[in-house]
């Protein structure tokens, strides 16, 4: 992994994004933002007397003004490495889920994501060309991009376009001094199930927030799309088959799985 100087990490507040603090240097500086102000403030004293330098930015990427903010604050702090991490979804049927969640989920897993990185590159471009370094984009897409996903249809589809827009991006920027990475984790253990609505037990065999986030870091400048976790041979099974087989497979087990909750 290339030394960054300067990171945002999205969606810091636990799980994913605040396992990427934890596992990036302390010779990074870091910058954390997410909605739980109380949390970020929590770890990032964690983090501060572990030597690391440590800012938070309490912020609702969905809501325009406050990602501009955002923006603003993390240009002036100078990042050379960014990572989308922030996600929601709803598991449940799509007509049965609130029209507001379902919106919020594609502002926070798409508008959010475009929005970040199409401001903040510019800049991050500009300072790497200038020191001669090399910057970092991570976005985090999740396994069940592969597939259509019934009783998590609009988290799942919003994860496909994060998948193709971090490929398409990472082709278009090969010639700059960026890295970029589409980190795809499989079943993880955070709080994400049960914000999302999922009632059931933890899915044996789930990974640990910490090695998704050092096999997202590990990947910047050897791949573009890192599958992450022990299940990432199942979550690349879907790839091989028919999508409507696929959605017809996932649709009786997702049920399934709801008719005992």
């Amino acid at each position: 992994m290339p030394a960054y100087r300067r990171a945002l990490i999205t969606g810091a507040s636990g799980g994913i994004g605040a396992a990427f603090a934890r596992q990036l240097p302390k010779t990074t500086a870091l910058l954390l933002t997410g909605r739980d102000r109380q949390r970020l403030d929590n770890l990032a004293c964690r983090l501060a007397q572990r030597g690391h330098a440590v800012e938070t930015f309490a912020a609702d990427l969905t809501r325009e003004a406050e990602r501009d903010s955002l923006i603003e604050r993390a240009d002036a702090f100078g990042i050379d490495l960014l990572i989308n991490n922030a996600g929601a979804g709803r598991f449940g049927r799509f007509l049965d889920s609130p029209a507001e969640v379902e919106r919020d989920t594609v502002l926070l897993n798409v508008v959010a994501v475009v929005d970040l990185t199409r401001r903040l590159l510019p800049g991050m471009l500009a300072r790497a060309r200038g020191e001669r370094r090399r910057a970092g984009l991570i976005i985090v897409g999740s396994a069940a991009g592969f597939a259509p996903v019934p009783m998590f249809a609009t988290y799942a589809a919003s994860k496909v376009f994060d998948l193709q827009f971090t490929e398409a991006l990472a082709e278009e920027l090969h010639n700059e001094a960026i890295d970029v990475v589409a980190l795809l984790p499989g079943p993880t253990r955070t709080g994400f199930g049960p914000r999302a609505g999922w009632r059931g037990a933890a899915i044996p065999g789930a990974a640990d927030a910490d090695d998704v986030a050092a096999d997202g870091l590990a990947a910047l400048g050897k791949k573009t799309v890192c599958v992450a976790g022990r299940l990432s041979g199942a979550a690349l099974a879907p790839v091989l088959a028919p999508r409507r087989l696929v959605a017809g497979a996932l649709g009786m087990a997702m049920r399934f799985v709801a008719g005992r909750q």
